[in-house]
């Protein structure tokens, strides 16, 4: 549906004000990352330049997390100075009722939410892991070193360690126990390196197998050495990925996939069916982030009146990206449902902004 002419000019004051905003913030986000990142610099081959390239990968996640705020603080600027000039005044006075302005703002926010999700599942993922894989890199370190013991995966009657996880998924020091359904250990393997063979299997190099004989009276182990094995697994580069990218910051496809990958393995989803939950319902935030700053722009005042307003704006975001990660937690903590701790923020927000209108059309 084509937008009428003023539908078109408020698009364009807001679209223009949202996209200044995030750019400011991406500014500062990119400025202090770099000033942490200098800590690092000089470590192995870690230099500045794959501190700015490290920072500028991680942009389009910050620009994800920080969107529905920018998209507050854009809005709110937006209607605040039409107000000013009342020009909103003068639209409502026109017979523009509140439903009719917020259907308005709606279709203006479709590019948002779009934007919001593209970014979300297409950008920020890909990048991120990039940016982690090139910080590990340079630094020649592995994924997963800090636990002592390497890494522990379930993979149905089979428990895999894995030393060390090198950047490019490859593996290196693997053991994998197997059990029997009587959960009694019935062999250990152990490879030097590992690569993945799409889709499914491992090539393992320098193989030793020990299989145990636990009948009664039979008790008895058998090793066997091997160049080379071929080993399937429903352990993957994608699960292994999870190592490097936060679950916020996770594709759906991969969440999904590791979601189920952890079901069939009787271990605990929450905080990723959460993360998976938030994925789908904050491209929608950027809706209510827009509805919230309407009550504002029914109220005039003067330049200083909109500094407080962009103020308070901003403090409206900083408590909607505090409540996301709080009832994030919050919900892994006391085992609530997903979708409830996933949508509870945005609805607390929508209901704040039912409520700020209700208060300013009674006035």
């Amino acid at each position: 549906m084509a937008l009428k002419v003023y539908e078109r000019h408020l698009a364009r004051e807001i679209y223009g004000a949202t996209l200044l905003v995030l750019a400011a913030f991406l500014a500062l986000f990119a400025f202090f990352d770099l000033i942490n990142e200098m800590a690092e610099v000089g470590k192995d081959s870690y230099q500045f330049h794959h501190a700015i390239a490290y920072v500028a990968l991680t942009l389009p996640g910050r620009a994800y997390e920080i969107f529905p705020i920018a998209v507050l603080i854009g809005s709110l600027y937006a209607l605040t100075l039409l107000a000013r000039h009342s020009e909103i005044t003068v639209l409502r006075a026109s017979g523009l009722s509140t439903g009719a302005l917020l259907l308005t703002l709606a279709k203006i926010g479709v590019a948002f939410v779009a934007l919001t999700f593209i970014l979300g599942e297409f950008v920020a993922p890909p990048a991120e892991r990039a940016a982690q894989q090139l910080r590990l890199t340079a630094m020649s370190k592995l994924v997963g070193q800090e636990f002592r013991s390497g890494l522990w995966v379930k993979d149905g009657l089979s428990f895999i360690n894995v030393r060390e996880v090198l950047p490019d998924a490859s593996l290196r020091k693997i053991r994998v126990y197997g059990f029997d359904e009587m959960y009694r250990l019935r062999s250990i393997s152990e490879a030097e390196e590992g690569r993945f063979l799409p889709p499914s299997h491992w090539r393992l190099t320098r193989v030793v197998k020990t299989e145990f004989d636990v009948e009664p009276g039979k008790e008895r182990a058998r090793v066997t050495r091997q160049d080379e094995l071929v080993w399937q697994s429903a352990l993957s580069p994608d699960i292994l990925a999870v190592l490097l990218v936060v679950p916020e910051r996770m594709s759906l496809i991969n969440l999904y996939q590791y979601i189920r990958h952890l079901s069939d393995n009787q271990q605990k989803t929450q905080r990723y069916e959460i993360a998976l939950w938030k994925k789908l319902i904050y491209p929608l935030a950027t809706l209510v982030m827009m509805a919230l700053a309407l009550p504002f722009a029914y109220t005039h005042g003067r330049m200083g009146a909109v500094s407080i307003k962009v103020f308070a704006g901003v403090m409206l975001g900083i408590l909607f990206h505090m409540l996301n990660g709080l009832f994030a937690h919050l919900g892994v903590i006391n085992s609530w449902q997903p979708l409830v701790s996933a949508t509870t923020p945005s609805v607390i927000f929508l209901l704040a902004a039912g409520t700020m209108l209700w208060w300013v059309e009674r006035r």
